[in-house]
């Protein structure tokens, strides 16, 4: 069934969804922890369930990141290379268990990879989301030398979406690591440029510029807990809403 208008209580029509590849481990250390993914896919089933257009990229960082992979003697090139394929498997997992719910996704790749995604474009995304299906969309940005921070604020900004979600473990953005500085605040909202001038790593600050010249609203919450989806786009103030 196509999906509609969103419900009354649901805050966007089309969202972009960036999942964390590391969340996916759950408790497991690396790899993928179905219990984890299963509670992702209720979520994301309950989203389009209310309307809501989803597209997903999801990171490969429980597989294999090419940035500590250079660092380990990798070539940076093929370190990121590696780490699209990573995030091209996560993908098929999660395509796999929403399908196992009853909730159509597709796969979409940055780069050709045919039989096992269709390659990507804005359109077959947008198509994809219109009749009810995920869009996930896997691979990157196709390149070497852009993160998964940056791929999802570009398809964010392809695909037209109403915001980019960084779904995390952490729930929402601080003054610091909330881990090592037991002083650190939570912001409710904050300006890209504050973001920029304070050094806050909530993304790597490609894709928060990125963000920022194309008016992407950003809003970091934290996915890890099931029914937080639901309750951010039902208008809950459980993150940190990142603003022009």
């Amino acid at each position: 069934m196509a999906s509609g208008q969103p419900t009354d209580k649901m805050k966007f029509k089309r969202i972009l969804l960036k999942l964390s590849g590391e969340s996916l481990m759950g408790e497991q250390g690396y790899g993928i922890d179905t219990r984890r993914l299963e509670a992702y896919a209720r979520q994301i089933k309950e989203a389009v369930e209310g309307g809501v257009q989803v597209a997903i990229v999801i990171g490969g960082g429980n597989i294999f990141r090419g940035l500590s992979g250079a660092s380990k003697g990798f070539d940076r090139v093929k370190g990121d290379q590696m780490g699209m394929l990573a995030t091209v498997i996560n993908s098929l997992a999660l395509s796999s268990a929403l399908e196992a719910i009853g909730q159509p996704a597709t796969v979409l790749t940055a780069i050709g990879m045919f039989p096992i995604g269709e390659p990507y474009s804005k359109w077959k995304a947008i198509e994809a989301m219109k009749a009810g299906k995920v869009a996930i969309i896997s691979g990157g940005t196709g390149n070497p030398y852009f993160t998964t921070d940056t791929g999802s604020a570009l398809r964010a900004i392809e695909t037209e979406a109403d915001v980019m979600l960084k779904g995390t473990r952490v729930d929402g953005v601080y003054s610091a690591d909330p881990e090592k500085d037991p002083t650190a605040t939570k912001f409710d909202t904050i300006t890209y440029d504050e973001v920029l001038a304070r050094n806050l790593r909530v993304m790597d600050l490609t894709a928060t510029a990125l963000c920022k010249e194309n008016n992407m609203p950003i809003y970091v919450f934290d996915m890890d807990t099931e029914g937080n989806l639901s309750r951010m786009l039902s208008g809950e103030n459980i993150g940190t809403y990142i603003h022009p």
